[in-house]
C-alpha cells in the first residue's frame, strides 16, 4: 500500500494505492471520492480530492498492520 499526497495539483488530492495492479475503471462513489478498479472489479486505489479540507494531513497512524518494511519519503518545501 502506498499513500501519496498531491499538494500542488488543482484537486489537492490524496491517493491511496492499494495494489500494484493496473486500474481499468474508476467510479466516483461520493463527491470528490473516486475508487479505481482492476480488470476483475477489485479495488486497486482510492483518490480523495480536496484532501486537506477533509483529512488531517499532519498525522498518519496505523493500528495493527503487519508491516514487514516501512518506507518514509518526504518532500521538503522550497
Amino acid at each position: 500500500m502506498k499513500v501519496t499526497y498531491f499538494k500542488d495539483t488543482d484537486t489537492d488530492s490524496l491517493y491511496i494505492d492499494l495494489s500494484e495492479r493496473i486500474s481499468e475503471d474508476s467510479e466516483e462513489v461520493a463527491p470528490g471520492v473516486v475508487l479505481d478498479f482492476d480488470a476483475h472489479g477489485s479495488i486497486v486505489g482510492n483518490d480523495t480530492e480536496h484532501a486537506s479540507r477533509i483529512v488531517d494531513l499532519s498525522r498518519l497512524e496505523s493500528n495493527a498492520l503487519p508491516f514487514a518494511n516501512v518506507k518514509v519519503a518526504t518532500a521538503l518545501a522550497a
